[in-house]
């Protein structure tokens, strides 16, 4: 969702060459052939097939894979996005190998390092020449981290792209009625932090609390193949008005999300994406890396306790939050980007990222 709009506006633009590299480390046809398919994503040049694995083997199985691709293309820089173990990986491998680096999502931070996703974060930021911001958070966070000013592009949210373009397409597919509810009478479900389904005390907790939600609204849950194995283990949801299906492709599950009445999730991004679609949000976290989404927006942070969760939903259904769009999220976040790395790799001369 963050490299389809990128990619679409460099392809637009003669000064730089992209060449597309998918690290295979999200290689479930669900979460991620029907997501190139949906976002008109052009075959990748290269295809890593890296898997899955512990936290260091994935990440060193992604270095080992990458470092040839790195030495025969020979980029004038390479892009990474978000927090994921491909993106401190090749970051790492093109740091090395002295290629510039690109972060796209710089910035944020939970400041809660037993979060996998934060480490990333911080290691791939210090290493990465250009940071390209998406709130304003990022910068101070940057800013405090000794980051040099001139390395440093607010340039919005590139999420906010690929759901601005695709938003009436998904509206359009009618997802409500697939799953038997009514436009703004269900809520919608996404479980995947570590911390909270692996956990099977934790995950519990938080099923039964959705167990009583269920009883005020009927919830539809697309569950994470990592979710599914300890959802089986833990029968807290059982007899509840809890549809779980299968994963979705990203235009529908857009449409299923902006036809809810509220998301409840531990996802970073569709923190966001509520936030742009005016959906209330229950964070099942104790923490964001996107603060503005909960200042500015319709995130409430929930916690993982199930009294606390409760509580949050209570407040919700008396007081919806009423939120706005942050600022520089109107999709045109991809030719910011575009002018960044243009004024960076071409100042004058054709060359290649």
């Amino acid at each position: 969702m963050k490299l389809a709009p990128l990619m679409r506006e460099l392809s637009e633009r003669d000064s730089i060459d992209a060449l597309l590299v998918h690290t295979g480390q999200h290689y479930d046809e669900k979460m991620s052939g029907a997501f190139f398919r949906d976002l008109g994503l052009r075959e990748p040049d290269y295809s890593l097939g890296a898997g899955s694995g512990t936290h260091a083997q994935q990440t060193a199985e992604i270095m080992k894979r990458f470092e040839p691709v790195a030495a025969e293309a020979q980029p004038d820089g390479v892009v990474v996005v978000g927090d994921v173990n491909s993106t401190v990986a090749c970051a790492l491998v093109a740091a090395k190998l002295q290629i510039p680096v690109v972060h796209v999502e710089s910035g944020l931070r939970s400041f809660d390092r037993s979060m996998p996703e934060e480490i990333n974060r911080i290691v791939t930021d210090v290493l990465s020449d250009i940071l390209l911001v998406s709130e304003a958070s990022g910068v101070r966070n940057l800013r405090a981290e000794g980051i040099a000013e001139s390395r440093i592009h607010l340039v919005g949210n590139l999420m906010i792209d690929s759901l601005r373009r695709h938003l009436e397409q998904a509206r359009g597919l009618g997802m409500p009625a697939k799953f038997g509810v009514t436009q703004g009478g269900y809520g919608v479900v996404t479980l995947h932090r570590p911390a909270n389904v692996d956990d099977l005390s934790s995950l519990s907790d938080i099923l039964e609390a959705l167990r009583e939600i269920a009883a005020d609204l009927p919830l539809v849950f697309p569950v994470h193949p990592r979710t599914r194995g300890r959802l089986e283990e833990s029968r807290a949801w059982e007899g509840a008005p809890i549809q779980l299906a299968d994963p979705l492709g990203y235009v529908e599950f857009l449409g299923l999300m902006a036809g809810s009445a509220v998301v409840l999730t531990d996802s970073g991004g569709i923190q966001e994406e509520t936030t742009v679609l005016g959906v209330p949000c229950l964070t099942l976290r104790d923490n964001t890396e996107r603060p503005v989404t909960h200042e500015q927006g319709t995130n409430v942070l929930a916690g993982t306790r199930k009294e606390g969760i409760l509580e949050c939903w209570r407040r919700l259904k008396a007081n919806p939050p009423a939120g706005r769009i942050p600022d520089l999220w109107d999709g045109q976040a991809a030719k910011r980007c575009a002018d960044v790395l243009e004024n960076y790799f071409t100042p004058g001369a054709e060359s290649r990222a």
